[in-house]
This record gives structure tokens, sequence and C-alpha cells, in this order.
């Protein structure tokens, strides 16, 4: 799905000329969502730590009329992230927005889990978040204007057997977007939180590799396409909103599993053994 040409010309008319940062932008949500911001004219500025993929999602933004350049690094690095902001303030000016993207998945029992995994995964998902959006938001208060979003989850809401740690991540995102878009009321700066269901991404994979093996939990085959959810925050750029979602039932079902956590427990209990058999 993508933006009809309505949309598109009225989203250039609010983005085009103002510069985007999106880290995790070398595959998947990042990947799309840096492709649709080069094609409503928003200069990118693209950050992974794979070149040669940075370059092949360079290449398709130029295709379509748009401008990117590639910063190899990694969201871990509060150095790289300060440099990464330079360089792209030194390329386009002022950066408009900023998408905090890069993450993994990792499936292991809570109960047994090796918390040096737990640091890490937390490093990369809410720390490499945080060490872009913190030095990005002074600059925005600074012009009084721009966005910062994290890419979050739907899981943000509810922790799932062999996820715990994944979901914690998530919804430390998803704590801190909702307390620093108010604390920014009226300051001419949005936060906000994406919050995608089940995407057609490298996803499963990565988190097979961070996990050592086969997933208990695999992929479901409804799955929305990356695309979809990288027109979603193009929307959201053009009209800034506290939480991006591109699935009105899920949000509203993990809305209701909180208010109903027994009923809740036995529907994952139920799922969790149907992906084990």
């Amino acid at each position: 799905m993508s933006l009809s040409e309505r949309k598109m010309h009225a989203a250039k008319r609010v983005l085009a000329g103002r510069a985007v940062i999106v880290t995790g932008a070398s595959s998947g949500i990042g990947a799309a969502t840096a492709i649709a911001c080069g094609r409503v004219g928003m200069p990118v500025v693209l950050f992974a730590r794979s070149q040669d993929k940075l370059e092949r999602v360079r290449e398709q933004i130029e295709i379509e009329g748009g401008s990117a350049i590639v910063i190899v690094g990694d969201v871990q690095d509060p150095d790289a992230n300060i440099e990464l902001i330079a360089k792209g303030e030194e390329a386009f000016g002022d950066v408009y927005a900023a998408i905090a993207n890069a993450g993994y998945g990792l499936e292991a029992e809570c109960a047994s889990i090796d918390l040096d995994a737990v640091r890490e995964i937390f490093e990369v998902n809410f720390y490499g978040s945080m060490n872009l959006v913190q030095p990005m938001v002074s600059k925005f208060r600074e012009r009084g204007s721009g966005h910062a979003m994290m890419v979050s989850s739907g899981l943000s809401k509810i922790g799932i057997p062999y996820y715990g740690a994944y979901c914690a991540t998530k919804a430390a995102q998803d704590h801190f977007c909702r307390a620093m878009r108010l604390e920014l009321f009226g300051s001419g700066v949005y936060v906000s939180s994406v919050h995608p269901v089940l995407t057609k991404t490298g996803f499963h994979d990565a988190a097979a590799r961070h996990s050592g093996g086969k997933l208990k939990i695999g992929r479901s085959a409804k799955m929305q396409s990356a695309e979809t959810v990288a027109d979603a925050i193009v929307k959201c750029l053009v009209k800034p909103r506290g939480e991006v979602w591109t699935s009105t039932g899920a949000r509203f079902g993990l809305g209701f599993s909180v208010m109903a956590p027994r009923l809740t427990d036995r529907v994952l209990l139920r799922m969790q053994g149907s992906h084990q058999k």
C-alpha cells in the first residue's frame, strides 16, 4: 500500500526540503521509511552498520528523484550518533525529523535468560534510540520545531512468552516517547511512537540468529508490508500525532488485554501451545 497521489502532493507541500535521519535504514521498516521520505522530497540521512545495504537504499531514493547520504555506524555508540547528526546537518542543513528504528528481536525464556543478553538488547533497542533522540530533541527545542520518532511495537503494550526482553525494550521506548511529548507540549517539538504489528521484514531471521536457533514462536501468514508502516510514518510527519498504528483491530485488542489480564493470559497460553506443536 502506498500513499495516494493526492496525499503524496500534500505530503510534499509539508515535508519537501526537510531533512530526516533514519537509523536501521539498511532493510525492513527503516529502508521502506527512508524511501518513502525521499519520495515526498525529504533529504534522507541513512544510518546503519552495513555500507552495501545502505548504498542500495540510497540508490533507490535517487532513482525516484530524492537525495540521500550514507553514514555507517552503530546506534549503541553515543559519539557515532553525534557524528551522524553533524554530518546530516553538514549535508542538508537543519534536520527536521529523527526516526530511531534500529533494533532486533530475541526469543528466550525470561526465567533463565542470560542477563548480558538482556543488557545487549536494551543497548540497541532502547539506549540506541535515546542516543539519537536526546541530542536531536535538544536541537529541536533550540529552534522550536522538529519531530522525533521511535519505532516501537504493538508488543510495547503487552509481554508475550519468550519475548519478554524484546517487549520490555519496546515498552521503554513507548513510555519515554509519551513522557517526552507531554514534557515538550507547546514547544513546537513533536515526539511519536510507532507501533507496527507483524510485518514482512527480516525480523524473524535476525531473531533466530540472536536466539541461537529455530524460533518457538514463528512467522504468521498474516503480515503487513514494511511499506504500510512507512506510509503511516510519513502521514504522521505531515500531521503529527502521539502514536502511529497500522492496525485498528490490534490497537483495540491490545488495549482490551490490559483491562482483562486473566483472559489475556488464557489466550496467550493457547497461542503458546499452538506454536510449540
